[in-house]
């Protein structure tokens, strides 16, 4: 990606939103700043020009020239901060917050008609597109998104989103082949086409409405003896003990429904999850150079005890 693909895109899309001339978008006599200002507005119980110029990343002296005119206008007010008697609270009056309405409601027709065009099997893929550029440049998780994220049972289609997930991002950051889209897809398969919901299940891990993460927890073919497979957690939920919770469910699982050894195979590289694993109590127990997926890689089996003391 170069600085020229990144403009390109910019002015496409202002284009495409009408943002050079936002006021005849909407039929409205506001510019695309004003009517950003006045959204705020309408979504803030106390605030104040200082909070506005911060949140809109405004000039002062412009902010200023915009509030002055709304008041002119009849459509805000200004009363001394409850937060400090040094700033003057800003709120939108009845007429306000009648303009702010009236500017949302075209806002939204505006998005739908532009959304009508996009084809239903197609705005999942623009919607994941918009997520990953905003995440990527700097609009990621809050830091408590691991409190935020739900641990649920798969919803319909969730298993194939593990197969897709697991295989792209293998691909990219391991360098993985489809043969291992293949094994996912086998994995996944079996468990949906034969298992027993009191000693096997499948973990999905949800925030800001899609999934993020996912674990499995199946039978192993030693007697007792449980497998955790497929663990998985988004590139931007990362850091936030998702995984950590999804590894605590595997386990706390097995052990309540009274496997004796909880066991999973993982390869060298990765090294983020066999720390995690260490950290809930796994031993390694094996491991061996073999050839997979398209790359020279060195499988190891873990395996932990669950009679044993836990984490």
């Amino acid at each position: 990606m170069t600085v020229q693909d990144v403009r390109a895109f910019n002015r496409f899309y202002t284009n495409l939103i009408g943002a050079l001339d936002y006021g005849r978008r909407l039929y409205a006599p506001y510019t695309l700043t004003e009517a950003r200002v006045l959204y705020e507005l309408a979504h803030s119980t106390d605030t104040d020009a200082a909070d506005l110029r911060a949140d809109l990343a405004l000039d002062a002296g412009y902010l200023s020239r915009i509030l002055n005119r709304f008041e002119e206008a009849g459509l805000i007010e200004r009363a001394p901060s409850r937060k400090d008697p040094r700033r003057r609270r800003v709120s939108l009056t009845p007429a306000g917050r009648s303009a702010a309405g009236l500017l949302d409601e075209r806002a939204r027709e505006s998005v739908a008609s532009l959304l009508g065009a996009v084809g239903p099997g197609e705005r999942s893929r623009l919607a994941e597109a918009m997520r990953t550029i905003r995440t990527i440049l700097g609009d990621g998780p809050a830091p408590d998104a691991a409190d935020e994220a739900v641990l649920r049972e798969p919803h319909p289609g969730d298993l194939g989103w593990i197969v897709q997930r697991n295989a792209a991002l293998y691909a990219a950051e391991y360098g993985f082949n489809a043969d291992y889209e293949g094994l996912v897809a086998r994995i996944v398969a079996d468990y949906a086409e034969d298992h027993d919901p009191h000693l096997e299940r499948t973990w999905i891990a949800e925030w800001a409405g899609r999934p993020v993460g996912c674990v499995m927890c199946v039978r192993d073919d030693a007697p007792g003896t449980a497998r955790l497979r497929l663990l998985l957690v988004e590139p931007e939920a990362r850091g936030f003990g998702i995984g950590d919770r999804l590894v605590g469910a595997v386990v706390d699982f097995a052990r309540g429904v009274g496997y004796r050894d909880l066991v999973l195979w993982t390869n060298d590289i990765l090294s983020s999850a066999r720390r995690l694993y260490q950290r809930h109590g796994f031993v390694l127990s094996a491991e061996k150079p073999h050839r997979s997926f398209g790359q020279d890689l060195v499988g190891q089996d873990w395996r932990l005890d669950l009679h044993g003391t836990g984490r």
